[in-house]
């Protein structure tokens, strides 16, 4: 049975961790193309505000308090989204904080708390999710990392966190699946993302952290998330950063762990003297930004992505240049293979000519200096000798 989704305007949608980054760029474009939208998040004041601005400009939004780490939170959410809109077509689990700092000086109840957040979020918003999304279909899009496949350094718990999002997003796929379940189920891995990410984690480190370059936009992220809505994928890399992350974990694992050890300790400690603040582990950080700013350069495309998204385009462009580069060379605007300079050797009774010609010429004195091997000697023989 083929799975179809249905068209953005036509679907109710889910956002867990609406108010901030990934969460609030998915949101507002969601909006733009006339998704009825449920968001929740732990802040109530930026739920609110985020509701009236998507109604002001012509949106359908409610919203619901919600801590990802309660079961019974995110089922409320899920009967709120049934009783306003009749069901549910998309569920995203989107919430997520970090935590910068050595393992060994990471509080065991900071790591358990990550991990309610970051995997048991997501599992708990699928279980809510997955008896509305099977009565009509739907999809289900977890948000994962590009370190859902290749862990870093100071940042331990949260790579195993989003490690541990992966397998449970694939084992719940396949068990879908098998099921014939109409249920389209994506992982979404992000490269580094302009976000409140560093300023929403808690910080063990001795300076402010800062995530490695490149960084991408968040409005990448939302426009990989809505395409998952609309066109069953398995999984999506957003950044071509994230799909070499991958695949240095695929091929050369050991290699990568010397230069990540070597690099990406001190690039994390980057981001200046250590202020005080607040973070989002235990409760909201204050919330309404999509960026956070911090990043000199931030990438707005990723033609990795868009390629991703749209194959058979992608395909045919390559289709196309192969078709014109053999055109080209078929018409001789470009040589195929055949070198530019070659040497021929001299025949014998031409080299011959040649000595008595330069002779004749009075080139015979014409040495390359002191008693060397005389030019056209040397020439015709492709090498220069110095005589005692």
């Amino acid at each position: 049975m083929r799975l179809t989704l249905k068209p953005i305007d036509a679907q109710t949608i889910v956002i867990t961790g609406a108010t901030s980054g990934i969460g609030l760029a998915t949101a507002r474009m969601a909006a733009q193309r006339g998704a009825r939208l449920v968001l929740t998040a732990r802040d109530r004041d930026a739920l609110g505000r985020l509701c009236e601005e998507i109604r002001a400009d012509g949106g359908d939004a409610v919203h619901c308090v919600a801590d990802v780490a309660d079961p019974a939170a995110l089922k409320q959410v899920a009967d709120l989204a049934v009783r306003t809109h009749g069901g549910i077509d998309c569920w995203v689990n989107n919430a997520g904080v970090s935590i910068y700092g050595r393992i060994e000086e990471t509080p065991v109840e900071d790591h358990r708390r990550l991990f309610e957040t970051d995997y048991w979020g997501v599992v708990n918003g699928s279980i809510a999710a997955l008896p509305h999304l099977r009565r009509n279909g739907g999809a289900l899009i977890n948000v994962g990392s590009a370190l859902s496949d290749r862990a870093i350094p100071l940042q331990g718990p949260y790579s195993a966190a989003k490690h541990a999002v992966k397998g449970f997003t694939d084992a719940l796929r396949m068990e879908l699946e098998a099921d014939d379940a109409h249920i389209s189920v994506t992982l979404i891995k992000p490269a580094a993302i302009d976000t409140l990410y560093e300023e929403h984690a808690r910080n063990l480190l001795e300076s402010e952290p800062l995530n490695p370059a490149p960084v991408y936009a968040p409005e990448l992220v939302a426009k990989a998330i809505l395409h998952a809505a609309e066109h069953p994928v398995r999984d999506l890399y957003v950044g071509s950063a994230a799909k070499l992350f991958s695949l240095s974990e695929t091929f050369m694992p050991r290699l990568t762990d010397y230069a990540m050890e070597r690099t990406l300790t001190r690039w994390q400690r980057a981001g200046g003297p250590k202020r005080q603040r607040g973070d989002a582990l235990y409760g909201p950080a204050g919330d309404g930004r999509t960026r956070a700013g911090r990043h000199r350069f931030v990438r707005e495309t990723s033609l990795y992505t868009e390629a991703q998204m749209h194959p058979w385009i992608s395909a045919a462009l390559v289709a196309g240049f192969g078709v014109l580069a053999g055109a080209a060379i078929a018409r001789g605007w470009v040589r195929s293979g055949e070198p530019r300079h070659t040497w021929h050797e001299p025949h014998p009774d031409r080299a011959v000519e040649r000595r008595r010609g330069d002779a004749d010429l009075g080139y015979g004195r014409r040495t390359l200096g002191h008693n060397a091997k005389p030019a056209w000697l040397a020439t015709s023989e492709r090498e220069v000798t110095f005589r005692e």
